[in-house]
């Protein structure tokens, strides 16, 4: 079974920094576009961040210039690093990716569980 799990998360100062992991495993043949959505409390879930397979890099206007993707590809594992945090980036935050699975030979998009941010000022 292919999934992703995300780490990283946790309860951080205004200003301070914080850097997210999210590992897929399973039977995989490859992974396409990896993608970091947020939501936060009482809010709609929102992309913040993408990453193709060639490391092709897009980002939400509300995170430029403070966060930044990146990815392993030989670890099957995509980051996160966030500085200069804010209290707005307070919210759960999901990879999600495009994978092929080897068997049976599919697409799949895969969400992780989550990981909680939490700032405080």
């Amino acid at each position: 079974q292919v999934q992703l799990v995300e780490s990283g998360g946790g309860l951080v100062q205004a200003g301070g920094s914080l850097r997210l992991s999210c590992a897929a495993s399973g039977s995989i043949v490859r992974i396409n576009d990896m993608r970091w959505y947020r939501q936060a409390p009482g809010k709609q879930r929102e992309l913040v961040a993408t990453i193709t397979s060639g490391g092709s890099t897009n980002y939400a206007d509300s995170v430029k210039g403070r966060f930044t993707v990146s990815r392993d590809n030989a670890k099957n594992t995509v980051y996160l690093q966030i500085n200069s945090l804010v209290a707005e980036d307070t919210a759960v935050y999901y990879c999600n990716a495009d994978i092929w699975e080897h068997s049976p030979y599919r697409r799949l998009e895969v969400w992780g569980q989550g990981t909680l941010v939490i700032v405080s000022s």
